[in-house]
């Protein structure tokens, strides 16, 4: 064996260890209210944890990831991934006000199943999601400006989602009210 082919192989075998070394456990991560999506983990010990008795209040704002075959948008994992974490630590759903305002690249992921394959070409990964961030107490909106800049209809939006006048208002609006902002 040449030096360059044990170097080689050395290196194969390392990442290999590095990989195994990554991997997780069955039942590492968990889905206590959204199944399937936005899984969490509880490490032992962790700081600044939810408050069960708490009732929270925050809008995501939605702009990044464009429609994609196959996926959902990242954005709205996480916003699955919130209440995960929040329902881990014992919040009911009932005391996550959330909402969802959806505009900039993302606005299309709110298309109705029609219009989104009469887009893309394909069918839209997303709907699924909103249906069940939508039965968890979320509410959805999307900016009606984006949907103008994007020649889009309101006609064309799933009917689980508001058209919001505009994302600008809506922030405004609810940061007023007490929501915090968290940017996806």
């Amino acid at each position: 064996m040449t030096s360059r082919s044990v170097l080689f192989s050395t290196l194969a075998l390392g990442l290999l260890a590095a990989g195994a070394a990554t991997a997780h456990p069955a039942g590492f991560w968990h889905y206590p209210a959204i199944k399937g999506y936005g899984p969490e983990h509880t490490w032992p010990g962790v700081v600044v944890r939810p408050n069960a008795h708490t009732t929270y209040h925050a809008l995501f704002d939605v702009t990044q990831g464009k429609a994609q075959s196959g996926s959902v948008n990242p954005g709205l994992d996480h916003i699955a991934r919130t209440i995960n974490i929040f329902a881990a630590a014992g919040v009911p759903l009932k005391h996550m006000n959330f909402e969802v305002i959806i505009h900039g690249p993302a606005t299309p992921i709110v298309l109705d199943a029609a219009a989104y394959r009469a887009k893309f070409g394909h069918p839209n990964p997303n709907l699924a999601l909103l249906a069940t961030l939508r039965k968890a107490g979320v509410r959805l909106m999307v900016c009606g400006n984006a949907l103008g800049d994007m020649h889009l209809n309101p006609s064309e939006v799933d009917p689980g989602v508001h058209v919001a006048l505009s994302a600008l208002s809506t922030v405004i609006i609810l940061q007023n009210k007490g929501y915090a902002l968290v940017r996806m």
